[in-house]
């Protein structure tokens, strides 16, 4: 897919990546306002999470699941990582491999872990309310 489209309509660009996206594996790439977390918090509410959805910024990972507790998804947010290594202290390999909706920001931060089928998903700012999104 490769698609501008704006603020409003991301509800619709969030169903079509759970449509289309060849793994559950979603890898976040964009610069600082890009909207990935925006575009994350759409598709969990796609998926029906329940309760606030949030950037795991400080946490790393943030864990979300349905109305009957039943785990949907993780959600990664690598920014503040300093050595990749930090990654595999936390066990990210485990979540990778949980049959679950993965998540990742900022996934070159820990390139030599993402799983090799992994779906890549790049957000550009076109303009304060447009944006270019390519998987």
């Amino acid at each position: 897919m490769n698609k501008t489209f704006s603020t409003p309509e991301i509800q619709d660009i969030a169903k079509d990546i759970i449509k289309n996206a060849p793994t559950k594996t979603l890898c976040f790439y964009g610069e600082m306002g890009a909207g990935k977390t925006t575009l994350i918090k759409a598709i969990m509410k796609e998926l029906g999470v329940v309760g606030d959805t949030s950037s795991p910024t400080f946490g790393i990972v943030n864990e979300y699941q349905d109305n009957k507790s039943n785990t949907l998804a993780y959600h990664f947010d690598f920014y503040r990582l300093e050595d990749e290594m930090e990654a595999l202290d936390i066990g990210v390999e485990d979540y990778f491999y949980a049959n679950k909706w993965v998540f990742i920001e900022w996934p070159e931060k820990i390139s030599s872990f993402l799983p090799e089928d992994a779906t890549n998903i790049k957000l550009e700012v076109i303009n304060p309310t447009d944006r270019k999104i390519s998987f």
